[in-house]
């Protein structure tokens, strides 16, 4: 009974402490730059591993200093419902399901805040165990962060290119431009990318991205306007 009482204490105390500290964490993230991510260091990893020298590009730009297209195109090509929904998509969730049970591949449904709290504070995977967090943290930045605060983390954490994260390294790098000129197209083929940022290259574009960018601008119609980022005149 005793080394039963000692285990339950430890396992307590360390909940309690995981809880303490993932809520502090996201609550003082919800002011500070996020400068860097575990995805980072794990791509650095691998680029030593492959024999490769190590590669972050990634500067932090406040969502008023980046061109509303940027927002728009990622609400239009990632999560839709992005500004609807809190946190999870149970639509597209329902969709991809019923896709895979009849037979068919199924496609990701995880939104913007979802995959903002797997870039800042979980690693890359599909198991159960990391779904859990990913949505304990999704749950945390909607309460404390916002969707304004959620965009702006996602625009500057997320993978875009080999070594390039955020919207502010992509712009420089690959368009020779800041982030608040992007144009549709620009910002189009960015988010055209994003599924695939290894393999799709904003800079030197593909046949099929540049299609795959020509419908993300078709749809940035749609939706028109999200209330975030530098307004196109």
């Amino acid at each position: 009974m005793y080394i039963i009482r000692r285990i339950f204490r430890w396992v307590s105390f360390a909940i309690i402490f995981f809880l303490v500290s993932s809520v502090s964490a996201v609550v003082v993230l919800k002011w500070l730059p996020v400068y860097y991510t575990p995805l980072m260091f794990i791509r650095v990893v691998e680029q030593v591993a492959d024999g490769r020298k190590p590669k972050i590009e990634h500067e932090w730009v406040s969502i008023d200093r980046i061109s509303e297209n940027m927002p728009l195109a990622v609400v239009s090509s990632e999560d839709a419902r992005f500004l609807k929904h809190n946190g999870f998509d149970f639509e597209e969730i329902y969709k991809a399901r019923l896709q895979a049970l009849r037979g068919g591949k199924e496609w990701g449904a995880s939104t913007i805040s979802q995959q903002t709290a797997k870039n800042v504070f979980l690693w890359p995977g599909h198991s159960w165990v990391r779904k859990g967090f990913e949505a304990y943290f999704t749950v945390l930045i909607e309460f404390i962060w916002g969707k304004e605060r959620i965009m702006e983390v996602y625009l500057n954490s997320v993978e875009m290119g080999d070594g390039i994260y955020g919207v502010k390294a992509v712009a420089r790098l690959n368009f020779d431009k800041n982030p608040d000129q992007l144009t549709r197209r620009d910002a189009a083929l960015i988010a055209a990318t994003l599924p695939s940022p290894l393999t799709r290259d904003s800079k030197n574009p593909s046949g099929e991205l540049l299609r795959r960018r020509n419908r993300i601008v078709q749809e940035m119609k749609y939706i028109k306007h999200v209330p975030f980022g530098t307004p196109i005149e």
